[in-house]
Parts: C-alpha cells; sequence; structure tokens
C-alpha cells in the first residue's frame, strides 16, 4: 500500500529544520512526516549526515583495558578513566566472557524491601520501613526495572515512554555535522560571508535572480556569490544556508596531530617528567635546555595541555591529569576580562580615569583602600594608606562586611581629614565598595577601582597590608581587636620610618606636606 503523499510545503519545511542542525528523525516528527520517507528524500538529496568513523583501538589499548579490569572489576569506571567508548568496552568484556553486572550491587532499599515483605509485612509497610513512594513498591514487588525514558517487566517486555514536545524541540537543536557552535558563530571578517546574508543569498536564489543581480544586491562581487553557490552547494535541494555555513566553519579548522603523540621521543620525555610532577611550563622550558638543537623536541606549554585534555591518547590522559598540580579532570574555563559585567548598579570610574596628579605621589590627598579579612571571612578591617606620605588610617568592621556597613565607616574615617587630604580613594573592584557612590557624595572624595586581577596597581595599599598582618596574623578573628587596638597599631606605624620616605616617618612627612600646601 503506497504511503500519504506530502504537500511541497511540508518537504520543504523537513528540509528547513534539517539544514538548520537538526536530525533527520526529529525534524521529520516535527513537521509529521513518516521517517522511512524522511530518510528517502535525504538519501534522494545526497546531503551528508555527518557520522563520523569508529574509533579503532590498538591491541596495547585493548590490553589495557582488561588489565585495569581485572583490578577495578568495573566497565565503566574503567572505560571512563582510559577515555574509551563504553559500548565498545562491554562489548570487550562480554566477548571474553566477563559480566560485571552480577557483581553490581543491588538498590539496598530494593533489598530491604523485598526481605521485609518475605517475613509477611504488607507493601505499604515494607514501604514505610526503607522511606519508599508507593509507585516505587509498587514497581519492587511486581519485579519492575526502571530503565532511562521505561519499564521493562519481569517477563521481559519494555515499555518506552514516550518523548515530550521539548524533548523533540532539543534534538531539532543539535547539529548535523560535527562543528562547534563556537566555531561555527565565530565572527573572522566582514569580507567573509554572514549567516544573515547566506540566508539573504538562498531567498534571492528562490525568487529566480541572476548571480550578478544578486551579487548587487548584496553589495558583493560576482566572484564572491559564484564562489559561494559553487562550494556550498552540496545537495540537489539547492543551496542550503546553514548547511553552508557549517561547511565554511569546518574548513576553517584545519586540524592536524598532536605533535607530543606523533614523536615518541617527546611523549616518552614528557609523560616521564608528568609523572615526577614537573608542570607543563616547567617541562616545556627545560625541553629547549636539554635538546638545544633539536627543534622537533620543543613544544610550548600550551600543547602539552592540549596534549593531556583535548587529544585522546589514554596514558597522557590519565597520568598526566593525576600529576598536575590541581589534579583537574577537565580544563578550567577562564572568562573574558572585557566581558564581565557590572558589578554595581552605580557606574564606576576606572583607574585610568584618575587624575595624573595623583600618579606621581607629588600631592597628597590620594588614598588606597582595601579590606583585609579574618577567620573563615567573618571580620574584617578596613585599611587606607595614602599614596604621598603611606600615612595608614584603620576602621573597626567587625563581622559586618556589608557594603552599608563599610560606607558608614569609611565616612566617619574620612571626616576629620583637611579638604587637602580628600582628593581620591581607589580600590579594587569587591562587592564590599558597591556604596561607593553614596561615600563620594559625603565624603567629597572621588572612587577609583582598580582593574580586575590588578592589586599591583594599589601597590602601597598591598605593601602596608603585609605590615599590618604582623600584628594581626592570617586565621585570627579581627572582631577581638577594638577600634582602640587599632588606633594604636595605626599610630606604630605612623612612626616608623620608611625607605621610600627617605627614613621619615609617615607622620612627619605628611606635617611636612600640609604645611607645603
Amino acid at each position: 500500500m503506497p504511503g500519504p503523499k506530502y504537500s511541497a510545503e511540508t518537504k520543504q519545511k523537513f528540509f528547513d529544520l534539517l539544514d538548520r542542525g537538526g536530525t533527520i528523525r526529529a525534524a521529520a516528527d516535527e513537521v509529521g512526516v513518516n521517517r522511512n520517507a524522511a530518510y528517502s528524500w535525504v538519501r534522494a538529496s545526497g546531503i551528508q549526515t555527518g557520522r563520523k568513523a569508529p574509533r579503532v583501538y590498538s591491541s596495547a589499548e585493548k590490553a589495557e583495558f582488561f588489565r585495569l579490569l581485572s583490578e577495578q572489576g568495573n566497565v565503566s569506571a574503567v572505560a571512563l578513566q582510559l577515555g574509551f567508548t563504553r559500548v565498545t568496552c562491554y562489548k570487550w568484556a562480554h566477548q571474553a566472557g566477563i559480566f560485571t553486572s552480577e557483581a553490581r550491587a543491588v538498590n539496598p532499599r530494593r533489598k530491604k524491601f523485598l526481605r521485609l515483605r518475605s517475613k509477611g509485612l504488607t507493601r505499604s509497610e515494607a514501604a514505610a520501613a526503607v522511606n519508599a513512594d508507593a509507585r516505587s513498591a509498587a514497581d519492587w514487588d511486581k519485579g519492575i526495572t526502571i530503565i532511562h525514558r521505561g519499564r521493562v517487566y519481569p517477563n521481559g517486555r519494555v515499555v518506552r515512554y514516550p518523548k515530550s514536545k521539548q524533548d523533540v524541540v532539543k534534538t531539532v537543536q543539535t547539529a548535523l555535522g560535527e562543528v562547534s557552535l563556537a566555531q561555527v558563530e565565530k565572527v573572522i571578517d566582514g569580507r567573509y560571508l554572514s549567516l544573515i546574508e547566506r540566508e539573504h543569498l538562498r531567498d534571492l536564489r528562490r525568487d529566480g535572480m541572476s548571480i550578478r543581480k544578486i551579487a548587487s544586491a548584496m553589495g558583493r562581487s560576482t566572484s564572491t556569490i559564484s564562489r559561494e553557490l559553487r562550494r556550498n552547494t552540496v545537495t540537489a535541494r539547492g543551496y542550503l544556508p546553514h548547511t553552508a555555513h557549517r561547511l565554511s566553519a569546518a574548513r576553517r579548522q584545519r586540524q592536524r596531530p598532536s605533535k607530543i603523540v606523533e614523536n615518541s621521543e617527546l611523549f616518552t620525555y614528557v609523560h616521564g617528567k608528568l609523572q615526577q610532577r614537573w608542570s607543563p611550563e616547567q617541562i616545556a622550558n627545560r625541553l629547549r635546555k636539554d635538546f638545544p638543537d633539536a627543534p622537533h623536541m620543543w613544544v610550548c606549554t600550551e600543547t602539552i595541555y592540549q596534549a593531556i585534555y583535548v587529544h585522546a591518547h589514554s596514558r597522557l590522559k590519565r597520568d598526566g591529569k593525576r600529576h598536575l598540580r590541581r589534579g583537574r579532570t577537565r580544563r578550567k574555563p577562564h572568562a573574558n576580562p572585557n566581558s564581565r559585567r557590572g558589578r554595581f548598579v552605580d557606574p564606576m570610574d576606572l583607574i585610568e580615569h584618575r587624575p595624573t596628579e595623583a600618579d606621581d605621589r607629588a600631592t597628597p590627598g590620594h588614598w588606597e583602600g582595601d579590606l583585609i579579612i579574618g577567620t573563615n571571612n567573618r571580620s574584617a578591617i578596613i585599611t587606607l594608606v595614602e599614596r604621598t606620605s603611606r600615612l595608614l588610617l584603620l576602621g573597626y568592621l567587625g563581622r559586618d562586611r556589608s557594603a552599608e556597613a563599610v560606607r558608614d565607616r569609611l565616612i566617619n574615617i574620612t571626616a576629620g581629614l583637611p579638604e587637602t587630604l580628600k582628593r581620591t580613594l581607589t580600590w579594587d573592584q569587591g562587592g564590599d565598595m558597591a556604596e561607593h557612590q553614596a561615600f563620594a557624595d559625603a565624603s567629597q572624595i572621588d572612587v577609583y577601582f582598580c582593574n580586575p586581577a590588578s592589586p599591583w596597581q594599589r601597590g602601597s595599599n598591598e605593601n602596608t597590608n603585609g605590615l599590618i598582618r604582623q600584628y594581626f596574623p592570617k586565621g585570627t578573628d579581627l572582631s577581638r581587636h577594638s577600634p582602640d587596638e587599632l588606633a594604636t597599631v595605626a599610630a606604630e606605624l605612623n612612626g616608623r620610618p620608611r625607605k621610600s620616605l627617605n627614613w621619615e616617618t609617615p607622620n612627619e612627612r605628611i606635617s611636612d606636606l600640609l604645611v607645603a600646601n
């Protein structure tokens, strides 16, 4: 009996979903098309599904799998440790007559539930004893096993739950080809066609426009449009913009094998030093000393990290991660500092906008501030250092480190300063300074912030904090020290001669500056 007839609009909608990166099955389900018909359409159009060739394992890798399996007895754990495909590892084990599922621990609650039932307890009584819900108790009582999206009955019957609409949408959004989303969305240069331009090209092409007219309408050269259609029209359905964009992104990758994996001598050296707990940076720099006349033995630090975390080589992947300083199983992503969101509601003025007179330390009144933190981050002290004289002011916070407490304490500390010492305050971008605008309005001191992760931009304060730690060591409860004790410490430090002040004390220098101004 022939199948149903589908309209051209339905067929076009199916290919549009497929072009955007959907799988064949998901796109067929989305538009209500029989899957067999969908596969026939794809075969007739010549679309490549992008399925990768299966990985080929060497005899040494297979032997390493069986060695670890004999020690650990868990196929999944060994497969994860070696970076092998779990299904392939189970296949090897079953072919060798090894079945680890029998040794796998049974659900202890289910085991206890069945034992109680065998002693004559009712289902509800046994379920209450093991703290199980009614449905789980019924399944255990009937011998039903729960699997992913389904149930297996004792007679072997398997019931699968249907996918929800949300799951279908998620599947439609998966990539048809193995090209990372970051690679597809990366903007190289304006001379390359963007995805929007490719969609515009598809629409103009469907309208029957010539290549020259399309080029004129898009503001591109004729050769660019001609080359795009020739290189990226790979199906009988004509030009598909999303497929063309993925093909273009895939051409940019130009992948090549790892230098460390290809060079056995280099691999042995790197692997041996990693086992000695050398860092990749130490290995990379030592290679140039140990092999000064052999450039083929030189690699940079990033190449070693890539060999450990990216390239799937079992020995480096296993031993390298274990012997690195942090022992991470995967690399920690670092955020782009240029894409940081503003930390505060009120706009910040960065240190680049601070008056230039603050840089040469000739004019007093420019301060640097920070908090020193007590044990378990539960107490703090405010430290203010004047850049020209190194004069120190300490403020008691106790256990309240909120932005409001910091604001109020700063206002109290600076209230008694003469006007010539009220110019600027430089702070880091910590949340404790969220009320910086309110402080500036109350004290008439402009607040400027260091760049992210740049403590050296307020070096005087950092240096003085090190001196303060002699009185308040790390790991102590700073709330135990009274304001009078802080004033005593500040007076002692302000009376100490400094090399940077030509062996004058901060008190002497600030007195001279006030007289001069």
